[in-house]
Order: C-alpha cells, then structure tokens, then sequence
C-alpha cells in the first residue's frame, strides 16, 4: 500500500479518538508490545505516539521509556499517559538499555521498538496481524520503509526482499527496525538487544537470529514504518565513524557461523542480483530503474 505524504502526515498528527476503537476479537490479533525510547524529541515524539496509537490495534500494549528528558517530552507523555501500559523517565545507560528495560516488562506476543522521531505508516499493525494469521509459526515478521524528513514528507522507498542471513551479513541490513517485529519469546530464548553497541543494535539482533536454526523470517509487502532523516539524529552524527566499526564487529562474530561455504564474493553478487529479479518479479519496474539510477557510479 503506496501512502503520499500527505496521508502519512495527517496519520501521524491528527488527535488519537480511543472511541474508533471497536470490539474484536482478540484471538485473531496477536498481543503486539512496542517500546519508545526518548529523551529530548519534544519536536518529533508526539508524532511517533500517534503513529502507535492511530493504528487503533486491538490488542496493543506501549511503553514510553524516557531518559529523563527536559525540553517538555514528559508533558507530551502525560497526554497520553491514559492509553500506555506504562512509561518511566529516568536517567539511563542510553537507547539501548532503554529499549531493553521496556522489553523485559513485555508481555506481549512479539515486540518492536520504534524511536521517538520515527513513525508507524498507516495501518502497519493490521497487516502484521493479518500475516500473523496466515503464518502464525513466523518468529519474526518485517516489511517495508520510508524515508522521510522532518515534515513528514516522504523523500524514498525502501522495499525489502525476502531475509537471506548471508545477504544480512555480506551485504548489510536487511531488515529495516521501524518495520521490525520480533516473537519475545525468541528473545528470551537468545538475549535482548546487545547494550555494548550504540549505532547497530537492529543489524545485531537480526543478524543474532538469523544465524540461528530454525528461525522463521516473513517479509510482508507494504510500508509500515517510516524513517525520519533530521539534523540532531543519532545516526545522522557519528555513525560513519562508531557506527562503520560496530558494523565490522558484528559481521566478523556471526560470518563464521553460516553455514555456506561460498566466499563473499559469491554472496555481494547474488544478493545484487536477488533484489534485482524479486523486484522485477513482483512488477516493481519502475522502482528497480530508479534504484538501478540512484546506485549508478557517478562519473
């Protein structure tokens, strides 16, 4: 589902109404847990609850987990401090350890987390529920992203293809995190997210469970999350420098742990061309010209 940038706007800042809510039955929608980690995004957080909330899902339980913010985010989150299963403001050990601390008061069926300058796309938690019931045995379910700025105004599409753990790891992130929903219980079975790093806790996990047998990936076409570039993002700052080397870590712990005994030469041209056909594949012409041009070495 193709959403402009006005609809993504007016999804993410129009008033939460908790009576659109209806009556459903619970059973067919899987208990989702989401955790915000913030400190100091007044400009931004607001935006990123109402793109929980909006999505009005059934069977929903949110953690706001600050660090102690003190630019207004904790008047922001009062507001909404109703429709929360909980929230703290604390002085902590940074995003990470604030994420995990809403992870281990979990209790739902699979978990996400999403910063508090990124958003929800429209209705992403019915197509995860609606996957759920097609696949319920899938450990982790992700599908596609924008890339947006600080209005909302939607600046690229990024679609995944289907998970390959040896793309993840020769290649780079498969998996976008606003888009990334996890099943606690594997989780609990292999480490919450890793608080040793700061730039690469999404490629961390993902790649943690990727190299584990037996774990059932789903991509879900459709853009569920949106990625918000801004000037005082974290990413945006250092990770070409601690971010770059994080990366090199996790990629040389996991590489020997695939199973594949083909080189990585091998891999960087399959995972090219993979993307390639399953675009093509799925009629995404026009996205393929357009990346194929964005990728186009400049002269």
């Amino acid at each position: 589902m193709l959403h402009s940038s006005k609809t993504l706007r007016t999804f993410v800042t129009q008033p939460y109404s908790p009576s659109a809510v209806t009556t459903v039955d619970q059973k067919k929608y899987p208990k989702l847990t989401i955790v915000t980690p913030s400190y100091n995004q007044q400009q931004y957080l607001e935006r990123t609850i109402l793109s929980v909330l909006n999505q009005h899902y059934p069977n929903l339980e949110y953690f706001i987990m600050d660090g102690g913010s003190t630019d207004g985010s904790l008047e922001i989150i009062k507001k909404y401090e109703p429709y929360l299963a909980g929230w703290v403001s604390e002085k902590d050990g940074g995003q990470t350890d604030a994420i995990n601390k809403g992870f281990r008061r979990a209790t739902g069926d699979y978990v996400a987390f999403q910063n508090s300058d990124d958003v929800f796309a429209p209705d992403a938690l019915n197509r995860l529920a609606e996957a759920w019931r097609k696949t319920p045995d899938s450990d982790v379910f992700f599908g596609d992203l924008y890339i947006m700025d600080e209005d909302d105004v939607i600046l690229e599409e990024m679609r995944a293809p289907t998970f390959c753990v040896e793309c993840q790891i020769y290649e780079g992130m498969q998996v976008f995190n606003q888009s990334l929903f996890i099943r606690r219980d594997r989780l609990t079975q292999f480490g919450l997210l890793d608080e040793s790093l700061r730039f690469v806790i999404d490629y961390e996990i993902v790649t943690r469970l990727g190299v584990q047998p037996g774990i059932n990936f789903r991509h879900v076409n459709g853009f569920w999350g949106g990625f918000r570039v801004q000037p005082d993002a974290k990413s945006s700052t250092i990770a070409s420098t601690v971010g770059l080397q994080e990366h090199k870590l996790v990629k040389s712990k996991y590489q020997p742990l695939l199973k594949s005994s083909l080189g990585k030469s091998f891999w960087e041209r399959y995972c090219r061309l993979r993307k390639l056909v399953a675009f093509v594949l799925q009629g995404e012409f026009g996205y393929v010209w357009h990346r194929i041009r964005l990728n186009k070495p400049k002269q």
